[in-house]
């Protein structure tokens, strides 16, 4: 399977609930739900399953609701990397919400769209 890049620069392949999607895991699914959970926002089992950002198909909670996401479906881009307003206040407030993963390491992916499409 190839790397699939999600609007905002994440690598969906390398995501947990991804992961657990794929391999129909609900071991790794109930650490996602432990991992994940707020005190705001309890995740269920059923609110990890994601096919990935594009996919259209099974979407993660987070997902669903991502303002970055429904941007980039609205506007037709494959990731914000397309994007003449790259960098925008959207896409920086959804970085800052991250705590599994690198903000810094989805940036780089998207700057690195950015630099082999010029």
């Amino acid at each position: 399977m190839s790397e699939m890049i999600a609007m905002c620069g994440l690598v969906c392949n390398d995501c947990v609930a991804f992961i657990a999607t794929q391999k129909n895991d609900d071991k790794l699914r109930e650490k996602v739900v432990e991992a994940w959970s707020t005190e705001k926002e309890r995740l269920r089992l059923e609110d990890v399953d994601c096919d990935g950002c594009k996919a259209g198909k099974r979407l993660h909670t987070f997902c669903k609701a991502c303002e970055v996401r429904k941007c980039g479906l609205e506007r037709e881009f494959e990731t914000c990397a397309y994007c003449v307003e790259f960098l925008c206040e959207k896409l920086e407030k959804l970085w800052k919400s991250f705590r599994t993963v690198s903000a810094e390491e989805a940036k780089a992916n998207l700057e690195e769209i950015r630099k082999s499409n010029r």
